[in-house]
């Protein structure tokens, strides 16, 4: 069980009361898995040149417990061959109380992907390991960074994003 602590007084920078807002990992699985390894055993010369793409997405299932997904999806070429493609989907379901609702969103899509990144990066790494290749470590993940230029895209263009 975790506590989400904003530091200071208890208080967003907006003034709203922080001081019962309460995160709680219930759980956390790898919901969707693949892998691919179409190049083998000739992937194995040379450094691939790896594409990761990262995507997230929220769902409320009851009034306190909300689902989140962290899709990511690694491509690795070798000169201009595939060498190998992983997908996976995992996810952690939240249960979080006492959020003012203009918190809830960079709760969902900041913090929680932030708590379930390093198990989803151990997952990517075990995989391509078992793969053949060595390791995939991926480097750490800016979600505050994602969160903020979606919400740029999507005021931009008008569209609205709900939780």
């Amino acid at each position: 069980m975790s506590d989400f602590q904003q530091p200071g007084d208890g208080q967003s920078p907006d003034g709203a009361d922080l001081s019962n807002l309460r995160i709680q990992v219930v759980g956390q699985y790898v919901k969707d898995l693949s892998f691919e390894n179409p190049g083998a055993p000739f992937s194995f010369q040379g450094r691939p040149a790896i594409d990761l793409g990262v995507d997230l997405q929220a769902r409320r299932m009851d009034t306190s417990r909300f689902e989140v997904e962290l899709k990511l999806r690694v491509t690795a070429k070798v000169e201009e061959k595939p060498a190998f493609l992983l997908e996976l989907v995992y996810a952690g379901l939240f249960q979080i109380e006492n959020a003012p609702d203009e918190m809830l969103q960079p709760i969902l899509l900041i913090e929680a992907p932030h708590i379930l990144f390093p198990f989803a990066r151990r997952v990517v790494a075990d995989i391509v390991r078992d793969g053949g290749m060595p390791p995939l470590m991926i480097e750490p993940i800016d979600f505050g960074g994602l969160f903020r230029a979606k919400q740029a895209e999507m005021q931009g263009g008008g569209a609205t994003q709900s939780v």
